[in-house]
């Protein structure tokens, strides 16, 4: 018998019972969830990257399974359920793509003589922001917000720093807040590494970290404009990064060299040789 969705919501209530539920369950609250939450994001995306779809629908049912924990808080404290989500994601979805569901009902669809080619691209991106920017001022004058309204409302705080720095940036450059080229964000990349240097060199260590931090910023600004996700770039180099280590320690291992006792120049060499190996691999 399979399982299904009512199920999970089942589970969930059980696990969360003060007389039958589990004790490391009941002792979690909104908060505590939320690193688990970022976690299973996290893992779901590396097994995408490493194709790995077979280890895929455990990885989404976990991620899913963070949904049903906010759900059943939500319940407990009587603010929604798990129904009150998915039809609040699904009028928002039919809201936002008119040019599918013209009417915004599931029952009015796009007309079949109408290919989803023929729907331009441009077009629909115009559309999706301006729908997103008319549902954050709705929410701002239901908040009754004091503040004045920003293009960079609803950029979630919790976001992973180079995730909300490219969505940050992003923002800014819909209004015009922007390099007109890569050339720009290279020349603004070369300006702040100089300024960790000089912080460096005067010996202030709070002032170089405030720099790194605004190096770093720059660098995702490179990565937005050649429409690169910071997080994947990153994401690959550690990758790369830990592919060529252990090819090191492999190597010394090899020649019973203890990693503690190699030379820099020693692991140096073996790490060109583990970088000349991807590289003939690759044009192989």
């Amino acid at each position: 018998m399979r399982h299904g969705i009512d199920d999970l919501l089942t589970l969930m209530q059980v696990l969360r019972d003060r007389e039958q539920g589990c004790p490391w369950d009941l002792q979690q609250d909104w908060d505590s969830i939320v690193p688990h939450t970022l976690e299973e994001a996290y893992e779901v995306a590396d097994a995408i990257e490493r194709r790995a779809f077979d280890e895929l629908p455990g990885e989404l049912g976990d991620l899913l399974f963070q949904v049903v924990y906010y759900a059943q808080f939500g319940v407990e404290e009587q603010r929604f359920d798990f129904a009150d989500i998915v039809d609040t994601l699904t009028a928002k979805m039919l809201r936002r793509h008119p040019h599918v569901f013209p009417e915004g009902t599931l029952a009015s669809r796009r007309p079949p003589g109408v290919s989803a080619e023929e729907v331009q691209t441009q077009q629909v991106n115009s559309r999706w922001e301006s729908l997103k920017a008319e549902e954050r001022e709705k929410r701002k004058r239901a908040e009754r917000a004091v503040e004045q309204p920003s293009v960079l409302d609803d950029v979630p705080r919790t976001l992973p720093a180079l995730s909300r720095a490219a969505k940050l940036s992003k923002r800014a450059a819909r209004v015009g807040f922007d390099w007109p080229d890569a050339r720009g964000v290279v020349a603004k990349i070369r300006e702040e590494l100089a300024e960790v240097e000089e912080a460096l060199a005067a010996g202030d260590q709070q002032h170089a970290q405030e720099e790194v931090g605004d190096l770093l910023f720059a660098v995702t600004n490179l990565a937005r404009t050649l429409n690169a996700d910071p997080e994947q770039c990153l994401r690959a180099t550690n990758a790369k990064f830990e592919r060529r280590f252990r090819f090191v320690e492999r190597e010394l291992s090899a020649a019973q060299r203890p990693l503690i006792e190699a030379s820099l120049d020693e692991m140096e060499a073996h790490w060109q040789a583990a970088k000349a190996e991807e590289k003939q691999s690759t044009h192989s």
